[in-house]
């Protein structure tokens, strides 16, 4: 069958069709969004600045600040805008870019969690082997694997969706494009399809979300064997990473690992895990992480000394 395609752009339904609504909307994202940059920048020069490079969970923890910088301005300044435009636009290239972005960053995320959890069962349950193990050469790979998993995944998506013919309608029941959502204006069968999209997002978070599971498992059996304050910097540390993974893999799991359906819920779920988990990792791990929190008071001491000698 020849591929037909009169869709040149779609339309945004948006989060409301509400006017004051969208209003407020507008004020609070664009404060979530500025404290999404802002706060994982402050992680990203904290462990520049602080020289915290050379240990590998700062190392991961550096570049899940900037895949979070990167993956919530796909969808954030494109929806704040929109939310006070009247009409919500994006063109049929913008929005095959935007099905990338979203699925290459947040499923990098994934590996990136994913890696950091094997980082700390590494450092808690084999501790004498931690630096020979997570040396600089081993933890650059696998870095280079999580944004080449997150390159193939994505790429995977869209040649599924590329393929598709759209002759219309063209409105998109959301704030930006998804596949489930853009698979539904396709005036084809799209059974087929949905099942391999659904496999392929499903495979990766349900695995994933596993191997999480079972490697922080192992981590809290293995803490019965540790020191009073051995198990309770662990904990602390341990106790960050698991928030970040329910709090990310739970509207994942509710978007991804189902049916190719879509629910009027799918939109608030999505800024949870576009917006809200991006601006609350680094408040986690900030707030969890004395080591952090003591080189940010340092750096913060001396850029005020710095400034008293200039005076």
């Amino acid at each position: 069958m020849e591929k037909i395609n009169n869709v040149t752009e779609f339309v945004f339904w948006g989060l409301s069709q509400n006017l004051e609504v969208e209003e407020v909307c507008s004020v609070v994202f664009s404060f979530f969004y500025l404290v999404i940059l802002l706060g994982n920048l402050l992680i990203m020069l904290t462990v520049y600045m602080g020289n915290l490079f050379k240990s590998p969970m700062y190392f991961f923890l550096s570049f899940l600040s900037f895949v979070d910088i990167c993956y919530s301005s796909v969808t954030a300044p494109k929806m704040i805008v929109d939310l006070l435009a009247k009409s919500k636009t994006i063109s049929y290239e913008g929005c095959m870019l935007q099905v990338f972005g979203v699925h290459f960053f947040g499923c990098t995320e994934i590996f990136i969690l994913t890696v950091m959890a094997y980082d700390r069962y590494v450092a808690i349950c084999k501790p004498l082997h931690y630096m020979t193990i997570m040396s600089r050469d081993r933890c650059n790979k696998l870095l280079l694997g999580t944004w080449l998993g997150g390159f193939i995944h994505s790429i995977v998506q869209v040649a599924l969706v590329v393929q598709l013919p759209f002759c219309g309608p063209n409105e998109i029941d959301h704030y930006f494009c998804d596949v489930h959502p853009v698979l539904k204006l396709a005036c084809t069968d799209t059974y087929v399809v949905g099942v391999v999209v659904t496999a392929n997002s499903g495979t990766i978070a349900l695995g994933s979300f596993v191997i999480l599971l079972i490697s922080y498992i192992v981590i809290l059996v293995s803490l019965r064997k540790q020191s009073t304050e051995g198990r309770r910097k662990a904990l602390s540390t341990c106790g960050s990473h698991i928030a970040v993974v329910i709090i990310f893999f739970g509207p994942c799991t509710f978007m991804y690992m189902r049916p190719d359906t879509t629910f009027s819920e799918d939109k608030m779920v999505a800024v949870f895990y576009t917006i809200i988990t991006p601006m609350l990792n680094p408040l986690i791990y900030t707030m969890r992480n004395a080591e952090v929190k003591n080189v940010m008071k340092k750096l913060w001491s001396r850029k005020v000394f710095w400034e008293a000698n200039d005076k």
